[in-house]
């Protein structure tokens, strides 16, 4: 098996997955493994998401445990679901005790409770199974949830010689050691040991001589949220996990920051879209119309709203009739900005990025809408004068009331994120339909408020 190399290429095709599906119904378990020897797990993991059930599970069985563990972490989340359900209690165990403990309960996590308790009676390692239980305790969104027991610590009173005969054991059980730990005898995390200071150090010097007491940390009831942006800021690798005496529990890597962050993104991304639910393609017809269905319903509200302003309006028109004509323009118009503004809000708000109270930032917001509306209006005079032959003061009315629906556009756009962040609302929620279908109906009113106002009707 190649771990961790980066110099393979791999490009799973029609004609890879034929000859592993070859290799099993021949049954040529030596070539098979042969070629999967080739591939790091995350590739062999793309190679069974693409078979049947049978053939997965027969390449799960041929491998090493500690090959089909790293596989399984890898397997998309349905397929794992069923590999899993076709593993007895005890196989899944033996895969288990090969996982780092957060990777291990995040595997137990996502079985039945009845399946969770006879997987867990089934590991061995005394010490492995108590660290799962503990992190299953956590509620999935914390810091606690994330993180791993696995690190590499030290006690202030050691020697550097003897700290370096006890790291060596505890490294053994790390796959990678990002930092060591300082802790004193009630297990407090006290700051962190430089290797380079280790190395150079002299052997009777005390570690409490060397430790570095400037090291992050989090507690362990932190949302995930918070402990990604506290690792994106800092460029941190890794980061410790302690309680509120500060006793060190684990630690966080970045790999489980990169999952918790491309999660995010797909959610807020969905959200943006007015899908409420977390979904993918292959999920059921149901599912998904649970989903999508509630922000259709508020958008198809939103357009009964602005027909009925139309509707309201049309009937004292007159001669100025043709106003109907430009009702898409200012729509979408009024869409795109509000979206524009929110998606910027919304990113500013996500990286911390948003300063200065929130009558500055709607003033900013304001004089933007006043200058692209001025520029959107000078176009919108010469086309609708020119091209569609309209009146001058109709084209004046329009361009006038474009200005006044932009900047409308961009304050709800602007606001409503931040009005919702400040409440504790996941500010995702305020853009796309949302959005879009409040400046509808707004804009079109405005629209018409405008029209009637200057021309009379």
């Amino acid at each position: 098996m190649v771990e961790d190399n980066q110099n393979i290429q791999f490009q799973l095709t029609d004609a890879l997955i034929e000859q592993v599906e070859l290799l099993i119904e021949l049954k040529n378990d030596k070539a098979l493994k042969t070629l999967l020897e080739e591939f790091h797990y995350a590739d062999i993991a793309e190679i069974l998401d693409e078979v049947n059930l049978e053939d997965a599970m027969y390449v799960i069985k041929l491998l090493d445990s500690e090959t089909t563990s790293d596989v399984l972490m890898e397997l998309d989340e349905d397929n794992r679901e069923k590999v899993l359900k076709n593993l007895s209690a005890k196989e899944i165990a033996e895969e288990i005790e090969e996982l780092d403990t957060d990777d291990a309960a995040d595997i137990i996590a996502e079985l039945p409770e009845a399946r969770q308790a006879e997987v867990i009676s089934q590991i061995e390692d005394q010490e492995h199974k108590a660290e799962i239980q503990e992190l299953l305790a956590y509620d999935e969104d914390t810091a606690g949830g994330l993180m791993a027991k696995e690190l590499v610590k030290v006690y202030e009173t050691w020697t550097v010689a003897g700290c370096l005969r006890r790291i060596r054991g505890q490294a053994q059980h790390v796959s990678r050691v990002h930092s060591i730990y300082v802790v004193d005898k009630q297990e407090k995390l006290l700051g962190r040991l430089s290797l380079k200071d280790l190395l150079t150090a002299k052997s009777d010097q005390k570690i409490a001589e060397l430790a570095n007491s400037n090291v992050d940390y989090v507690y362990v009831e932190e949302d995930v949220e918070e402990v990604a942006k506290i690792m994106q800021k800092y460029d941190l690798e890794a980061i410790p996990v302690v309680d509120q005496n500060k006793t060190l529990l684990g630690r966080i890597t970045i790999d489980d920051i990169v999952d918790v962050i491309r999660e995010e993104a797909d959610k807020d991304y969905q959200m943006a879209a007015g899908i409420s639910q977390d979904v993918e393609a292959d999920d059921s017809i149901l599912k998904l119309t649970k989903a999508r269905l509630p922000w259709l319903l508020i958008g198809m509200f939103g357009g009964l709203g602005a027909a009925s302003i139309i509707e309201g309006f049309n009937g004292s028109m007159g001669e100025f009739i043709i106003l109907l004509s430009f009702v898409p323009l200012i729509q979408a118009t009024a869409g795109n900005v509000g979206v524009q503004s929110s998606a910027i809000v919304v990113q500013g708000l996500a990286n911390n990025s948003i300063d200065g109270n929130i009558i500055k930032r709607l003033f900013k917001e304001s004089i933007l809408g006043l200058v692209n509306g001025l520029a959107l209006a000078l176009v919108a005079i010469a086309v609708t004068h020119f091209a569609f032959k309209t009146p001058y003061i109709i084209s004046i009315t329009i361009a006038i009331a474009l200005v006044a629906v932009i900047i409308m556009a961009a304050l709800i756009g602007t606001f409503i994120p931040i009005f919702l962040d400040k409440r504790g609302i996941d500010p995702a929620v305020a853009t796309g339909p949302f959005i879009t279908t409040s400046n509808d109906v707004f804009g079109i009113l405005l629209y018409f408020i405008i029209a009637k106002s200057i021309l009379g009707f």
